[in-house]
Formats: structure tokens, sequence, C-alpha cells
């Protein structure tokens, strides 16, 4: 009976130029052959099954070759060559760092480089898992490592980089390889099913792709698996069958049935998909993969992201185009808070079933909330305005001129409203002060019943009679007092509302306002909820009943800092009522 080798070693690369999805650093480590540049000590990082310790014995190999190639290659033909195709070559060691981790193990190492090469230039020295060596074995590998003879080279390959010392780190070129992609994966599955006489169906060298996880070594294997299982003929039902992958179809029904908010069927397909013997975390997280996929498709610069082959490529640029992105985002965002909460979850089931519920949702809701937006025009928040056009009366007398006005008239505007005056379309205010220009007609006895009132509007004063004009000012002074006389009622039933009032002092602005800043939305709402109370309390302290009160929120004002132990308890309840509990349990007193 013939010995069998896997595919993973009988189509193991023996050149540069046949290394799978690594063309940067191949072309790299060639360029520095060719120009004699070639450094000491190197460092291959990585994901497993990616080439590290193929291209690792490359490198051993050209380095050592007699008669390179033009395009820098092994020729196979020298004495060199040929021994280490034979496995038999005494210019390169390959350790494995998992078994050999020891001080002396690295000793032992050192002692073999002190001996010259026999054959070949040089002596090359491949260590594997490299991060499993001990700290010992690392320090006494050092100086070595820094300082080789000119004829050993060291290569060595991890996947756990982040394990290995910096003093090791900084000594070695470091290669990180990459992920292999899945075309080149199924560009070398076909290569290997062409030389084996093994026909595959695209779809399922496409599975086999996307189980790999960019691994070619796993990708070989899960092959060589397959055509135990199916013989020479790889069909994508057998392999599905064989992998137990859930079938993509599967993943843009349920997206297609999201998008309708057909919620039964939803519910319908989710059954058939667990009764088959899936787990629900495995389908919630190909699903979350499969709506990225559906996202990426959307745009030409992003579809380059999609890594599925090209037979599958085309159903998911038809369906982006069917999907909007907002549904998209949303149900990913809904995908990822399931996911998150799906191990703690008791009943899996129907955590799984409100998920999907959700995101079926997401296009009902939608177009529900169209349908039940306004028509109108938003309503416009009030503002002053101090200059208008002029209107002119309906029946103007002969002899009266249109007025002249000297200064601007300050009027208050709620919502604006469309006059028509002699065909001509002005834009009047709907509440102003009652003095209106000599001459014209009384727009608010006109439009009384066309104007529909505010309630949201700001309080309303006539800020060109005489009471306004000759208000009292407000004095910062007595502002602050009465400021604080108010925030002093509070500091025992809202002590977090008490601090937020003391630790910032309010200002002084134009025509009667008072500026307050908060640092963030919380404290905001905490003060709405008086601001009725506190606005008549300063108003009646100040003597001035046309205040107003305005707050902005400031993430980046800077509070006062408390100083007396009053103050410092205050603060301290305003961020931890529970503080306020334990000094009326204890009955202590802030020292």
């Amino acid at each position: 009976m013939e010995n069998f080798i896997v595919s993973a070693r009988k189509y193991r690369p023996a050149t540069f130029d046949t290394v799978v999805g690594q063309k940067n650093i191949t072309a790299t480590l060639k360029n520095a052959i060719k120009n004699q540049q070639l450094a000491q000590a190197f460092l291959f990082t990585g994901p497993r099954g990616v080439g590290k310790t193929t291209c690792a014995r490359i490198l051993a190999k050209t380095i050592n070759c007699m008669n390179l190639t033009g395009d820098i290659e092994p020729c196979n033909d020298c004495e060199s060559c040929v021994s280490f195709n034979r496995s038999a070559s005494f210019n390169i060691h390959e350790l494995d760092a998992a078994s050999n981790n020891s001080v002396e193990d690295i000793r032992s190492l050192v002692d073999q480089v002190r001996i010259p090469p026999q054959i070949g230039r040089y002596k090359v020295y491949i260590i594997d898992e490299v991060h499993m060596l001990s700290q010992s074995a690392f320090n006494a590998f050092l100086k070595t490592l820094e300082e080789p003879p000119e004829y050993a080279k060291f290569i060595l390959a991890t996947t756990e980089k982040h394990k290995i010392i910096p003093t090791i780190l900084s000594r070695c070129q470091i290669y990180d390889f990459k992920r292999i992609g899945v075309p080149d994966i199924i560009n070398q599955l076909n290569f290997v099913s062409s030389q084996e006489n093994v026909t595959a169906d695209p779809m399922a060298l496409n599975v086999i792709a996307q189980k790999a996880d960019g691994a070619m070594r796993d990708a070989l294997s899960i092959f060589d698996q397959l055509v135990s299982f199916t013989g020479n003929e790889l069909s994508y039902e057998r392999v599905r069958e064989n992998l137990n992958v859930l079938d993509f179809e599967y993943y843009f029904k349920i997206t297609e049935y999201l998008m309708e908010g057909n919620i039964p069927q939803i519910l319908l397909t989710l059954n058939e998909i667990l009764e088959a013997g899936f787990d629900g975390q495995h389908f919630l997280v190909g699903l979350g993969s499969h709506l990225r996929d559906v996202l990426v498709s959307q745009n030409k610069n992003t579809v380059q992201l999609l890594e599925v082959g090209d037979a599958i490529t085309d159903q998911y640029l038809q369906q982006a185009e069917k999907c909007p992105s907002d549904f998209l985002l949303k149900a990913l965002d809904i995908l990822h808070k399931t996911d998150f909460t799906y191990k703690s979850s008791n009943n899996k089931r129907l955590h799984l079933e409100v998920a999907l519920m959700q995101m079926g949702s997401i296009t009902a809701l939608h177009l529900q909330s169209l349908k039940s937006a306004p028509t109108s025009e938003p309503k416009k928040k009030t503002e002053v305005v101090t200059r208008y056009e002029e209107a002119k009366p309906e029946n103007p007398e002969p002899e009266i001129r249109e007025p002249v006005i000297q200064k601007p008239v300050e009027v208050r505007v709620s919502k604006p409203v469309e006059i028509s005056v002699e065909k001509q379309t002005v834009k009047k205010p709907a509440a102003f002060s009652t003095k209106h220009i000599p001459g014209t007609i009384s727009i608010r006895e006109e439009l009384s019943e066309q104007i529909e009132v505010n309630d949201e509007a700001e309080e309303y004063f006539d800020t060109g009679s005489s009471e306004y004009l000759n208000a009292k000012p407000i004095d910062f002074g007595e502002l602050s007092d009465a400021w604080k006389e108010f925030a002093d009622d509070l500091a025992d039933k809202h002590p977090s509302l008490y601090s937020t009032m003391t630790s910032i002092k309010p200002e002084v602005g134009d025509d009667f306002e008072v500026l307050f800043e908060v640092k963030n939305i919380v404290q905001e709402k905490e003060l709405e909820n008086v601001k009725n109370d506190l606005i008549g309390a300063l108003r009646e302290k100040l003597g001035n009943r046309f205040m107003r009160l305005k707050i902005n929120i400031n993430p980046l004002i800077e509070e006062m800092k408390p100083y007396s132990p009053e103050e410092i308890f205050r603060h301290m309840a305003g961020k931890n009522p529970a503080i306020i509990e334990l000094k009326e349990k204890f009955d202590l007193e802030p020292e």
C-alpha cells in the first residue's frame, strides 16, 4: 500500500513564486538576496497556516544555492539544493522551541553555531514557535543573535509576537504574514484539484475557503477530508453537509424577509434552521457577516472587502441594490447587542426571535414615521427681527404719504405669516408690539382669526413699552445672592441639583437675560424641572419681571472647587446621594 502524503505537504511551495498570498514578503526577501543585504536574524510572525515556516525554508535553500536563477530562485540542481530536497542538508537546522525551550537547548545551539558550514555559504537556524522559549533561554540567546558569525543566519517563526521580549524583537527584521484571502485559497484549491483529478464545484471550494479562515494549510486539510468522504466529486451539497455549514441561501432569504417585514416567515425560517441542528449563535454570527457583506457591496470602493468567490459576488451586488443603508446599520446594531447578551440569556431561542422581529420591524416603523410626519413646515424658533419691509395700506388716502421709519422697530416673531397687500407678498410677524406704523391698518386686528397661537413660543415682552425700557438692570451681586439662596433651599432634597447650581456661577447677558452653563444633558434636565420656580424667585428678588433664564450645555466648562467642609459634603452628595443616608444614619457632621 502506497504511503499517502497530505496535500499540505505534497503541494508545499518550494520557490518564492509558488508561495500563496504573501507577494510583498517574498518580493522583499528576493530583493534582499539580490542586493546582498541579508540581516543576521529574521522574525516571521502571523496566523497559523499562512506560510511562515515554508518561507523560512525557501529562504534558507535560496541563500545556499550555488547557481541562482535570474529571478532569484534556487536551481534545484546544485549539491546544496539536492541535499535540501532530500532533507539531508547539514547547513539548515530546524528547532522546535515548544519542546526545546530550556537554557541547555539554547547553549547546545550556540555551540553548533561556532562550526562553519562544510558545503554552501550559510548555516541557517530555523526556530519555530519561538515564543515558547523561557525567559532564561531568551536571555542566553541574546548575544549570539545580535553578533553571530558571518555565516550564521537565524529565522524565528511565531504566531504570538507579543510574547517575545523586546530585546529579541529589536535584533530581528520583522515580517508580518497576513491571512490568505478567499480568492487566493480558491485558486490554489483549483490547482490541487486539477493535479489530483478531482472535479470540484466552485461553490464547494468557496465553502472550504471560508471555513479555512485565511489558513492555506487548514484549507488543504479540509480538502483531503472531503475527497475521502465524497470521492473525486466535490459538490456543494455534499461539502455543506459534511462541514455542517449553513447554506448561504438562508441568509439571503432571511434578509429579504427582514426588509419586507414578513415576521411569520422569518420565524418559520429560523425554526427550520434550528431543527436542522445549527446553533443559534452560529446563525447569529453568520447573519451578521452576511449583512456586513451586503453593506460593503453597496459601494464600488468597498466591494474589494467582500471575501467571497466570484460566483456569489453577483448575488451580494443584487441584494445590496435593494437594501437601504439605514436598515443594514440598524440591523447590524441589533445583531451586535444580541450577540453580546446571547450567552447570558436563559431562553436563547426567544432571545434570537425577539432580535429578528426587531429587525423585521425596522422598515415598517420607518414607513409609519414617514406617513405620520407633518406636511407643513416646522415651527420656527422665536427670534428678534429689527427690520422688515414696509407694507402699504389697501386704500391709502391720496394726501397721506408713505411713512418713513427713523429707527428699526423691534418685533418678536413666533411664526411667519404671509400677507398679500396690493399683489405684493410681505412677511409680517404674527406676534409683535401693539404699536403699528402710522398710516397702515392694524395687522393684529386683521389677522386675529388667521394667526395660530404657538403655545411653545417663549414668553413675549413688549420691548418698546416704557415699563420695559425703565426696568431695573440686573445686578450681578444681587443675582448671585438670589441664586445661592434658591440653591440652598434645594440642598437637602436635591443634592445633585444643588451641586450643579453652586459649582458654576450664572452670568448676566443682554436684555435682562441670565445665562447659565451646564456640563451635560442630565444637569440641563434637572435644572429645567425647577426652571419656572427659579425664574419666579429671581424676578422677585431682583425686582425685574422681564428677567429670562437661558441654559446652555458646555462640556468644557471648569467647575468651581468646593473649599469648606459643608461645600465638599454637598458636592460629594451631588455625585452620590447615598452619602446623605450614611450621614443621617450615623448622625455625622462634616468637618
